[in-house]
């Protein structure tokens, strides 16, 4: 059976396909532009598509297609505009431009598959359309990734940040009645810190928020490291993750027992972030 390409649900026209163009938008070494979409679509839809950095990349009366890397090899379709202008801007957003309304209920919904080998950002639908492989239609707007069970819980602080904000629902519910036993990871340094949720201080979803508001939940070397570095470098560098949870009816003493188990065996007092 051959693959469903993406122009077979677009069913754009030869003369459309020769003046399309794709925007490949991924990790630039700062922002992710996925997360950039969950939070507000438009600046992804706009900013990411229509940034222009020194080389032009479309022309008025192209059409721009908007793909934003989810992982790997897998795209998600966020726009498709048509370029009603050029802003002689030479780095920053260059253009203008129309959402094509036909299109509008693939919009955040299809997902592609296309392995990217090359650094170009911009490519004519001609060159890449081949490749550009429907991988799978999503039911609703793509809103996050559902919550992967306690074990498998790997979250940067953006990450992390998104689901507080969006309330994602499962998310809540599954960590707002929680105790457990967590460790928070610097990615940049290899330190760790080892933490409980408990009843008294706040169950799993609560101790986490406090880190989102400051970066440090009132941890003392955490403190520390956020009054050195300052708050953006938690921002860029903090992982979180569970090493063990209980359900609400686990007595406190069963959790902070357990933390100092983890305390001694990642050694996370001697050469991490606990002070005790």
């Amino acid at each position: 059976m051959r693959e469903i390409l993406l122009n077979d649900l677009l069913s754009l026209s030869e003369q459309d396909l020769n003046r399309t163009k794709i925007k490949f938008n991924h990790y630039n070494g700062e922002t992710d532009p996925l997360q950039e979409f969950l939070l507000n679509p438009e600046i992804v839809n706009n900013q990411w598509l229509f940034w222009r950095k020194n080389r032009r990349n479309f022309s008025t009366g192209q059409i721009a297609i908007c793909l934003v890397r989810m992982t790997g090899d897998t795209w998600l379709l966020t726009t498709i505009k048509e370029v009603t202008s050029e802003l002689g801007i030479q780095k920053g957003i260059n253009y203008a431009g129309v959402e094509k309304d036909e299109y509008k209920k693939y919009f955040g919904r299809v997902v592609v598959k296309y392995k990217k080998t090359d650094k170009v950002g911009c490519r004519n639908y001609h060159t890449v359309g081949k490749e550009l492989i429907v991988q799978q239609i999503l039911p609703n707007v793509y809103n996050g990734e559902e919550f992967p069970g306690y074990d498998n819980v790997v979250l940067s602080y953006k990450q992390l940040d998104i689901i507080n904000r969006m309330g994602k629902r499962d998310w809540i519910a599954a960590l707002e009645s929680q105790k457990a036993v967590y460790l928070i990871t610097d990615i940049k340094t290899g330190k760790l810190y080892v933490g409980s949720a408990t009843a008294k201080y706040g169950m799993l979803l609560s101790r986490w928020r406090n880190y989102l508001k400051d970066g440090h939940g009132g941890n003392k070397l955490l403190k520390e490291l956020v009054n050195e570095k300052g708050f953006n470098y938690v921002k860029e560098n903090f992982q979180y993750s569970i090493l063990e949870n209980y359900n609400s009816i686990v007595d406190d003493s069963v959790i902070v027992m357990r933390e100092s188990h983890w305390k001694n065996i990642l050694h996370s007092k001697s050469v991490g972030y606990n002070s005790n």
